[in-house]
């Protein structure tokens, strides 16, 4: 037997943890993921987006969210972009690292929308030009992963 998530919504209230750094990415990261997940059934009062300064501020929000209990999924967004100094590669393990360990620890979803990039142009893309919008990949993969659990536990 082969069990997996589908990509449906039934009542459940999802936050967006968003980085303010970058704004002009992640606020095209948090319309995608929001368009993502209105298009599969969410209501627009059930969507907050929680604004952090920057995504080092992620983990400890995303852990805000689930310790708080109100939602039953959390979307981790942020735009790392590569520098000429080693700032990049400790935001970015550091963001990575912890959101991973709250999605490892929560009972509910926690999914990765951050960009990590070596260039502006490679983030604008991934923000919703020719490469996508990471934003909406983060939401279908929260949607999946909130009814699969859901398959599990039952």
């Amino acid at each position: 037997m082969i069990i997996e998530g589908q990509l449906r919504i039934d009542g459940q209230r999802f936050a967006l943890v968003v980085s303010r750094f970058n704004d002009f990415l992640t606020s095209k990261l948090a319309e995608g993921a929001t368009d993502c997940l209105l298009r599969h059934g969410a209501k627009e009062d059930k969507v907050d987006q929680i604004m952090v300064p920057g995504a080092f501020e992620l983990p400890q929000a995303a852990k805000m969210v689930v310790d708080g209990g109100r939602y039953d999924a959390v979307i981790c967004l942020g735009a790392i972009i590569r520098g000429g100094t080693p700032h990049f590669e400790f935001v970015a393990a550091e963001a990575s690292k912890g959101i991973a360990q709250i999605a490892l620890s929560s009972d509910i979803p926690v999914s990765f929308g951050v960009l990590t990039t070596d260039t502006l142009e490679q983030a604008i893309e991934r923000s919703g030009s020719k490469g996508g919008n990471k934003g909406w990949e983060a939401a279908m993969t929260a949607i999946e992963m909130l009814d699969l659990a859901g398959k599990l536990k039952a």
